[in-house]
């Protein structure tokens, strides 16, 4: 390989690294345009959330508001956490758009009393190891700095948020719950925010019907963006001026400022039924309906400010131990596209105290091109009688 093209592909790839910075600050931009417009509407302020936890709901397209009834429940639906007997642990593992976007989820559920039941919760979904070239780049001279691996650093875009749930059981097959829901939201040390806000649910379980409610964002969530100026600051001096670089000369656009955001509430309904088919074997089936007052109108079905987004899903189980599991998380009009689905699929190795279930789905239809997305989860009950539920101490 000749020297002139050597320095050709290293200019190429300083460039490609580049557009990679300005597409993250680009996003601080679009979160954070400026506080002189006061608090506004966040359509897609906690979607790293929405895909959801536990490989089992998953591969049931993630109709789970009615169904959930184990460690998982904080997140889909408090109300669930009541039916578990012992304390759980779960831990979820996904990979999203072929792999560039991580999640994780790990969840602890413990009873305190024989109605009471408390849970845990922890997500994270990231994109790591960016490169951030803002000072390998010679702006002036348009080529790169010599050794420009030298002034290349790493950073993540990250979201994190942290749940803390309350479940209680009001009558035989009635429950209600609540999760408390702190939210860690960064991009590298360019910007970060916090939110705060709270699920509400509640959960009917009648011999085979399930029915199931949960007010997502009650409070109706504000995220508090803050931006770090420091780490905008470019090296170097215009040749002009004399004077120090500054990022809107570079980029030609403002330095962005914090904002708080709201993320309006999102009503979850649920319904489903468990049907036995002989030899020990059941199959439960699930419908959710989001209804969501963002505006939100792509890849959903909406009517003025308000849209719905319906889930489906079924689970066939043999003898309580092996499942296999499909559904739709996603069923609407694609505008341009026209009718659209996600449909996903899953399988499950239930052997007591131990959960392994794994699912796999398309984020973007059948004929998408961001990647599939592969959720593998785990789930252990401490069924020492320390971890039980204590029903001595039942209420009425």
């Amino acid at each position: 390989m000749s020297a002139e093209h050597s320095v050709l592909r290293s200019v190429q790839h300083s460039r490609m690294k580049l557009h990679i910075l300005r597409f993250v600050i680009a996003a601080v931009l679009v979160t954070a345009p400026g506080a002189a417009h006061g608090q506004r509407v966040a359509k897609y302020g906690a979607d790293f959330l929405a895909g959801g936890v536990g490989a089992r709901a998953l591969g049931m397209g993630g109709a789970h508001v009615a169904l959930t009834q184990n460690v998982n429940s904080g997140y889909w639906n408090a109300a669930g956490l009541s039916h578990t007997v012992h304390a759980e642990v779960a831990y979820m593992h996904a990979e999203r758009f072929a792999g560039i976007v991580t999640f994780d989820y790990a969840g602890l559920s413990f009873p305190v009393t024989s109605t009471s039941t408390v849970g845990l919760s922890y997500y994270r979904s990231g994109v790591n190891d960016i490169k951030n070239t803002l000072n390998a780049w010679d702006v002036v001279r348009n080529q790169p700095k010599a050794h420009p691996e030298t002034y290349i650093t790493t950073f993540s875009a990250a979201d994190a948020a942290f749940f803390v749930s309350y479940a209680r059981s009001v009558w035989t097959r009635l429950a209600v719950g609540v999760s408390a829901k702190i939210i860690r939201r960064s991009i590298g040390d360019f910007a970060n925010a916090w939110g705060y806000s709270f699920d509400i649910g509640a959960q009917f379980r009648g011999r085979r019907f399930l029915f199931g409610a949960n007010l997502q964002d009650a409070s109706t969530m504000l995220q508090s963006w803050s931006i770090n100026e420091a780490a905008f600051t470019i090296e170097g001096t215009n040749p002009d001026t004399g004077e120090q670089l500054t990022f809107e000369e570079v980029f030609d656009q403002e330095l962005p400022t914090g904002q708080t955001f709201l993320v309006l509430p999102v009503l979850r309904l649920g319904s489903g039924i468990v049907l036995p088919i002989g030899l020990g074997s059941t199959l439960t089936a699930g419908m959710d309906l989001d209804v969501a007052f963002d505006g939100q109108k792509a890849n959903s079905i909406s009517a003025g400010a308000m849209s719905l987004h319906p889930r489906l899903g079924t689970e066939f189980k043999f003898r309580g131990v092996v499942a296999l599991r499909a559904g739709i998380s996603h069923l609407g009009h694609g505008g341009d596209y026209g009718f659209d689905f996600v449909p996903s699929i899953g399988a499950g190795l239930d052997v007591a105290p131990f959960a392994v279930d794994y699912g796999f789905g398309d984020f973007g239809g059948l004929s998408s091109d961001l990647g599939y997305s592969h959720r593998i989860s785990v789930r252990f009950a401490l069924t020492r009688d320390r971890f039980a539920r204590d029903a001595s101490d039942a209420e009425g």
